[in-house]
């Protein structure tokens, strides 16, 4: 049951006086210490005005006009009091206003799963899960957060990067490949949870934003909650265990605030076999009151953490091993030792500094500065045989297609009875090779990436009356990120020759052929050297309307991008397009957004959104081969998408609903993709490196919330997404390799053009279609119970371009194929569609209030009935084209045939913490 402030009445009876009337004012305090909250929203509903309480806890807001409006107190961990006042034309004092924790909100953001999953920024790994960034009070984005996430969905069908992450009004997003680093802040959800969330191309008033909207997540001391919280968690997903400690003083005498938090999540293995983790966090912010106009924030961030990856398989190796299989690790001193792991070490240091220069206007200034390391191990074996236990020639498919089935057997035995890596084989090749040629067979080494990064940035925000506001941005990003690969363990031998062993000639062996055939030892940099120096400037400003029948904004935004490669190594491959600077990539981009919301009445409104998106390609798609050389993705442009939505919003006590149109159109988009391929330019085989430019996609599609609050303590939600994310045209196709004059690459390691007759496939997103119902029940005694039923369909397989390009039919000789068949091609080529699927997810709590402690559990399981799907996957590149694909897919057990990433089973979340 919730409590009302005997001041309440005191407030009602103000709101009736007819007398003239221009402020309102008063004092917010805790229920229970009696002590002022800082930060408290509170807003003069459908105007522009919103104040925010001060140290004191005091608020004030200057009116201009007269009417009906409802005063809305709002600020995390407690319950929003939504307040009807009339205004005539005198100053209201309101007094003390009590505002009443809510003990029943006990969800943690880390049931979420990219939260505590998304360290891995590859595209195709299961790591990857791409779900909502952030829950929202929004019914289908609560859904897609908490339920679907974990099912591979994509909001509207769109990447990560087009949703902007930001700390303090700073852009995390990274410029390599336009995602936010979730684990550069992992671990810190008590002191995360001061977010602003703005939906789609909606009004954000510190960024312009992506398609997906934009989370802005503030670190202020003095906005934090002051107390203490300890927590302990305890799941099967990623991590087993979590503590977390967290402590915030609120605004002290002198003007100082502090906050602090750390925490550790570790495990020796999460639903995956051998995934360990591994990571530690600590958050600390300090805040200045210097006077009333000027405060001074400096925030420090650093999670270090270490986490074991998990592989895709094929139908093949999952019939035999399960989809928990694993193939990257092995028994070694009898303990699980991965050779896959991704480490994140980027400690982040921010200096803001808040100016409220003017009654109604503010400057925010912010200096931000992140440097350290991403690393990504792995196997390198220049003289050994391929360590990986599902190499096509270990597997029993490869002995099926030549008819030996004595050998098939065999090899099925040995895959079921072990399947992993051998690591006492590895150590041994290195002593016996280290005793003939002096070096190792293998080594395991990190691909790793440096990175320094200066982000300098002013907000300006002006209320500049009742119904306007403008906001303003001009910010500043330089990156240097050196990358390189570096040994890490020699595995019991003594050096590793650095050499490309496939390559022909002397000189293409060399990886740097100014100091050839270099034995290097842990610690020392191979394979690649280089360094990337980026710039980004952008400006960004925004008029916003707000009328009695009417709201609308008009937002631009124009920036300037350049990147240059600087070659440290010279290649032998590429011995005169690979030391030195690469030439330098500009790109100018100048977007544009409008909507506005049409207020039928207080309960019904339209809301409309319109917008021109134009952004460079990220590094990651701007360099063919930045490994190795200074090639460039010819004919680069940046990337331009034209989005809309339209939606009917239903707010009433009892019914909460969204239904929205949307339509996504993006074009010149480029993607690179790496894979060894058998069939290139007839009979060729080589590793390539394949630019899809030119891209245009489709998505179009409704999204559906409802929320009915049938009894006060019971209430029904349903959710759905219906989707159609294409490909809206045949984009260009290259492939680049290390084999120079061989076959189709010229001199410079380039194929000839293709066009990839990708039209109307289906992209690769998740579940193109996603519905959800459930029920909420929430007992007066504090403890509540929900409960939902998933529905997914229409995910499909990601296609490999170059198959359904002219490679695909044509022989060496340029001819088609004596032996194609139209029909055969057809049914060899059709895109894979997985089953649907439904997962059924259950949670609750408890909440216990005992003196001034807050006491809370909570507790979730997610596919309670442990369901096995297919959550993702993609075809393997192997077989390029169509004599070596008929073959292969002629078998009962394809030998490359195509890999996939399965849902987890059932899995727990449980949590228990305790506030002070």
């Amino acid at each position: 049951m919730r409590k009302k402030s005997v001041f309440t009445g005191v407030f009602l009876l103000c709101s009736m006086w007819h007398f003239s009337q221009q402020t309102i004012k008063g004092i917010i305090l805790d229920n229970t210490s009696n002590s002022p909250l800082t930060n408290v929203s509170v807003t003069l509903k459908n105007t522009v005005l919103i104040a925010k309480t001060d140290n004191k806890g005091e608020f004030q807001i200057s009116l201009l006009k007269k009417g009906n409006f409802i005063l809305e107190l709002n600020l995390v961990g407690y319950e929003i009091q939504n307040l009807p006042i009339t205004l005539t034309n005198k100053n209201i004092n309101l007094g003390t206003i009590l505002l009443y924790k809510d003990i029943t909100s006990s969800e943690d953001l880390s049931v979420i799963s990219i939260t505590d999953d998304a360290l891995d920024a590859n595209i195709n790994t299961s790591d990857n899960i791409v779900g909502l960034l952030q829950a929202s009070r929004d019914v289908f984005l609560n859904t897609a957060a908490f339920q679907f996430s974990a099912s591979f969905f994509r909001v509207r069908g769109l990447d990560a990067n087009n949703g902007k992450v930001l700390l303090n009004g700073v852009e995390m997003n990274k410029l390599h490949n336009g995602r936010a680093q979730w684990s550069n802040w992992g671990g810190l959800n008590d002191v995360l949870r001061n977010q602003e969330f703005s939906n789609g191309l909606g009004v954000s008033n510190v960024t312009f934003g992506g398609v997906l909207g934009t989370t802005n997540t503030t670190t202020r001391a003095s906005l934090q909650r002051p107390g203490s919280r300890i927590s302990y968690s305890s799941s099967n997903r990623s991590y087993v265990h979590r503590v977390m400690a967290t402590h915030h003083t609120g605004v002290l005498k002198n003007g100082l605030s502090y906050s602090f938090s750390v925490s550790r999540r570790a495990g020796k293995e999460g639903f995956n076999e051998a995934t360990s983790y591994n990571s530690n966090s600590f958050f600390m912010a300090v805040e200045k009151r210097i006077n009333k106009k000027h405060h001074i924030n400096f925030t420090g961030i650093y999670t270090p953490n270490r986490r074991g990856k998990s592989s895709p398989n094929t139908q093949e190796v999952i019939n035999l091993k399960g989809i928990k299989y694993n193939e990257y690790w092995g028994f070694l001193n009898n303990r699980k030792i991965n050779t896959r792991i991704k480490e994140v070490a980027e400690p982040i240091l921010m200096l803001s500094h808040y100016w409220s220069f003017k009654k109604n206007a503010t400057l925010q200034t912010n200096v931000s500065y992140q440097f350290g390391k991403v690393a990504n191990s792995r196997l390198d074996f220049n003289a050994g045989a391929n360590p990986s236990p599902t190499y096509y020639q270990n597997l029993p498919s490869y002995f099926l297609r030549n008819n030996n089935l004595a050998k098939a057997y065999t090899a099925r035995n040995n895959f079921e009875n072990d399947g992993q890596i051998d690591w006492h084989q590895i150590f041994d090749a290195n002593k016996t090779n280290a005793a003939v040629n002096k070096n190792n067979a293998y080594v395991l080494y990190d691909d790793r990436n440096d990175d320094k990064q200066l982000v300098v940035n002013t907000i300006y925000t002006h209320n500049v009356n009742n119904h306007i506001t403008i906001n303003a941005k001009l910010a500043y990003k330089k990156l240097q990120s050196e990358n390189f690969a570096q040994v890490i363990n020699l595995l019991g031998g003594n050096g590793y020759l650095d050499i490309n062993n496939f390559a022909k000639s002397y000189t293409q062996q060399q990886n740097d052929v100014l100091n050839p055939n270099r034995i290097v030892t842990e610690n020392d940099k191979f394979r690649y050297h280089y360094t990337i120096n980026a710039e980004v400037a952008n400006a960004f400003l925004q008029a916003q309307f707000k009328y009695r029948k009417i709201d609308f904004y008009i937002a631009t935004n124009a920036s300037k991008t350049s990147y240059i490669r600087q070659g440290l190594y010279k290649n032998g491959r590429f011995e005169n397009n690979s030391f030195g600077n690469s030439k330098k990539l500009n790109f100018n981009n100048f977007s544009g957004k409008t909507g506005a919301t049409y207020k039928i009445n207080g309960r019904h409104l339209i809301d409309f959104n319109f917008g021109y998106i134009s952004q460079a390609p990220s590094i990651r798609n701007s360099f063919s081969n930045a490994r190795e050389n200074n090639n460039t993705v010819n004919n680069l442009q940046s990337e331009k998408i034209l989005s809309t939505d339209i939606s009917y919003l239903v707010r009433s006590p009892f019914v909460t609903a969204r239904v929205t149109a949307y339509f996504a159109n993006i074009k010149e988009a480029t993607e690179i993709s790496f894979y060894f391929a058998d069939g290139v330019g007839g009979d060729n085989t080589a590793f390539v490196q394949e630019i899809l430019s030119g891209i245009q996609k489709k998505n179009i599609g409704l999204e559906i919330g409802v929320e009915a609050q049938v009894t006060s303590a019971i209430k029904i939600k349903a959710a759905g997404a219906i989707g159609s994310f294409t490909y809206a045209n045949n984009p260009d196709l290259y492939l680049t390799s290390d084999k120079i004059n061989e076959g189709i690459f010229d001199k410079n390691g380039q194929s000839k053009n293709y066009t990839s007759y990708l039209k109307n496939y289906k992209q690769a997103v998740g579940p193109q279609n996603a519905y959800a119902i459930g029920f909420e029940y929430r007992d007066p005694n504090y403890w509540w119970i929900a409960t939902s039923a998933n529905f997914f369909s229409n995910t499909f397989i990601d296609v490999a371009p170059l198959t359904r390009s002219s490679n695909f039919y044509t022989a060496e000789d340029g001819l088609t194929f004596n032996d194609y068949n139209i029909t055969t091609a057809q049914k060899l080529l059709q895109q894979e569609r997985f089953k649907s699927y439904k997962v059924i997810n259950l949670v609750g709590g408890k909440s216990w209030k005992i003196n001034q402690y807050y006491i809370s559990l909570f507790a979730t399981v997610n596919n309670l009935f442990n369901t096995i799907y297919k959550s993702g996957g993609f075809e393997q590149g192997r077989n390029a084209n169509y004599t070596e694909l008929r073959k292969d897919k002629a078998l009962e057990k394809p030998v490359f045939g195509n890999k996939y990433w399965f849902g987890r089973g059932t899995t727990y979340f449980l949590n228990a913490n305790i506030g002070f």
